[in-house]
């Protein structure tokens, strides 16, 4: 005879509020907390389920209120929505109010031309799709994931506005556009009477594109940001400083974002300098990257990844020391630069 709850109801951490810092985005009156949960790896249908439903519970119990997914993320394409919309109906539903849940579309989705891109049509079908998925009424953050040059940028735009007042989405967002590009969305829908939220770069020690010119536009046009890959795909953590690990992302030559040709010994010296610097502010490296793109003021959330849950607990803890003195700051990026 059962004499327990099978699947016991996910009751949250009641101290989740206390240590996570928040901050306004751009000037709207949405506040997202300093670090946000990504769900581009390790949420998908060849992942583990119960894996991805601690890490999930690992980031709310730690006051991480912002879950971010895109259409494509998985792999297959569309299951780590379908993984967080697992999780959201069987443990997480009722805190949804306290959450903020964000998609995109832009990239390759779908066969034929209506499956990637930026058109009206595109970005509409994507956003139902995504709901479905997700099984969620709305989204509180819609983004173009990426600029499309083929298509109008209005179009774009409108259907993001379309987005929104059709009650689809709460917010829209962009990424990865330059800084004409993003003035440009700014202007559109200001026209249209929905303003743009939010960025999402890619930033990093490493990375730091968004330094010519985007971050100017973001603070004069009161727009939030919000970064991924903080820690340059691993590369900002104590992971490589003896060399590549067999198996890991780096050993493979395949890979786009990272691989064996990125970790050449100039870039373990400077990883090997910024891990002493980090050591000096009794913080590990990877604590200290995600501190310092938080001190951007343009940068309101820091997106990290995790794999497992002590990963995130880590990456909670760079939130104890935000301050950089100038030195610091100095130091690092002559190492970076160097």
């Amino acid at each position: 005879m059962i004499t327990h709850e099978p699947n016991p109801l996910y009751l949250a951490n009641t101290a989740r509020y206390e240590t996570m810092q928040y901050s306004r985005c751009g000037n709207s009156g949405l506040l997202l907390p300093k670090l946000s949960l990504g769900l581009w790896q390790n949420f998908g249908g060849v992942d583990s389920l119960s894996n991805a439903q601690e890490l999930l519970f690992t980031a709310f119990d730690s006051g991480i209120t912002h879950f971010d997914l895109a259409n494509n993320y998985g792999p297959p394409f569309g299951s780590a929505e379908s993984t967080f919309g697992s999780v959201l109906k069987q443990h997480l539903k009722p805190y949804r109010d306290e959450l903020i849940i964000s998609s995109k579309a832009g990239y390759d989705m779908w066969p034929g031309p209506y499956g990637i891109g930026g058109s009206r049509k595109y970005l509409i079908a994507s956003c139902d799709q995504s709901l479905k998925r997700t099984g969620l009424e709305y989204f509180d953050i819609f983004y173009h994931h990426c600029m499309d040059n083929e298509t109008p940028l209005e179009e774009s735009m409108q259907a993001l506005d379309h987005l929104v007042k059709s009650g689809k989405a709460l917010y829209v967002g962009i990424s990865s556009y330059d800084p004409e590009q993003t003035t440009k969305a700014v202007n559109i829908l200001k026209s249209l009477g929905t303003p743009l939220l939010i960025h999402q770069p890619r930033y990093n020690i490493f990375d730091r594109w968004i330094e010519d010119g985007l971050t100017d536009v973001l603070l004069d046009q009161g727009v939030g940001s919000i970064v991924f890959s903080p820690l340059a795909q691993g590369l900002l953590t104590d992971k490589y400083l003896q060399g590549i690990p067999e198996g890991s992302r780096a050993s493979r030559s395949e890979l786009i974002y990272l691989n064996n040709s990125d970790i050449t010994e100039s870039k373990i010296a400077k990883i090997e300098q910024l891990n002493n610097l980090a050591k000096s502010r009794e913080q590990t490296l990877a604590q200290m990257s995600i501190a310092w793109t938080l001190n951007n003021k343009a940068v309101t959330s820091c997106l990290i990844g995790a794999s497992k849950k002590e990963q995130i607990l880590d990456s909670v803890k760079a939130l104890n020391n935000l301050s950089f003195s100038e030195d610091e700051l100095a130091n690092i990026n002559k190492i970076a630069n160097s």
